[in-house]
């Protein structure tokens, strides 16, 4: 079994917590697009990410002196978003830390599939971002069925807890007899299902540590989750989709 997780927007460096064990399998991709976004001016870059000033400086800055081999961080511990820190990566006990290189993956635009202690180094790159490369008119047919094949290789069950962005980087290629088991995490209002960014984050994170601690290879026992108030949802769930409710509204992180 393996879990995908969407990486998270802001990122740090950290050196000295934990050392990181290995380049990332796809890191001959990912100068290929470091390359590219060298080729572009400032302006192009900062359309590309989308973001005001600051940002792109910090990343343009970034993306001038970037090493994709020194100065590394164990991906685990540099993304620094809400399910980062639900999860609480920097607090896992040995079995939980030997539990998510087995069974996690990182989901990136940059990097395509990281394990959590691939050595990554900052960067800005959605998934989404109208990066075209070559004949490839975005990152989506840039990475094409590479993330699929090697995420599957070896197992035969998917537990979906990215977002939309990043599962559809994987979804179309999935190669058959793979099942894709897509987490919901919602409150129940008129009879449907809805669903809040950042409480999802946090159910996402949450869900992470709580398979972590419990060593969980079996799909089923995902229905056992009961963090954040959340409980299985069976009325709502169905076929490989489990949805989880909670009743009360949780605080933004």
């Amino acid at each position: 079994m393996k879990i995908i997780i969407a990486p998270a927007k802001k990122m740090r460096t950290d050196t000295d917590s934990l050392p990181w064990r290995d380049l990332p399998v796809f890191l001959s991709r990912t100068q290929q697009l470091l390359d590219r976004l060298r080729g572009m001016t400032y302006e192009q870059l900062k359309t590309l990410w989308n973001c005001n000033d600051k940002i792109a400086a910090q990343n343009a800055e970034r993306v001038a002196h970037m090493d994709l081999r020194e100065n590394l961080t164990p991906a685990l511990l540099a993304y620094d978003g809400i399910q980062y820190r639900y999860m609480a990566p920097g607090v896992f006990t040995d079995g939980e830390y030997g539990y998510v290189q087995e069974h996690l993956r990182i989901l990136s635009g940059f990097y395509g599939i990281l394990r959590p202690f691939d050595g990554v180094t900052p960067y800005r790159l959605e998934m989404q971002a109208k990066l075209r490369m070559g004949e490839a008119k975005d990152l989506y047919a840039f990475w094409g069925d590479a993330i699929a094949r090697e995420l599957t290789e070896g197992t035969d069950c998917v537990v979906n807890l990215a977002s939309k962005e990043y599962s559809q980087a994987v979804e179309p290629w999935l190669p058959e007899g793979v099942r894709l088991i897509t987490c919901v995490f919602g409150e129940e209002k008129n009879g449907k299902v809805i669903e809040k960014g950042t409480q999802c984050k946090m159910a996402r994170g949450e869900m992470v540590r709580w398979m972590a601690e419990n060593r969980v290879t079996d799909p089923e026992d995902l229905k056992a989750f009961d963090r954040l108030k959340y409980r299985f949802a069976p009325e709502y769930s169905g076929g490989d989709t489990l949805v989880f409710l909670t009743e009360k509204e949780q605080p933004d992180a």
